[in-house]
């Protein structure tokens, strides 16, 4: 499975690392994800994401099933 965010879609980033000198090599940027296991207790079961730390958050403020269906709604997760 590749390394997104199944909340906030977000993904890994391309940049340069700059040394003293300032040359620059690339490197790449990682999310901050987690494998979570969350209960969804409209259904009554466990749901197991891959999510970011501010996936989490925002699992936080508007609750796991309207972050799930926003989620499914922009194309980051197909079923949940």
């Amino acid at each position: 499975m590749s390394r997104v965010c199944e909340i906030t879609g977000k993904k890994v980033m391309v940049g340069n690392n700059v040394s003293h000198s300032n040359k620059k090599t690339k490197r790449t940027f990682q999310p901050n994800l987690f494998n979570k296991k969350l209960f969804l207790t409209e259904e009554n079961r466990w749901v197991e994401l891959k999510v970011s730390a501010a996936g989490l958050r925002t699992i936080d403020k508007k609750g796991l099933k309207a972050a799930l269906e926003d989620a499914k709604e922009k194309g980051f997760i197909n079923k949940f």
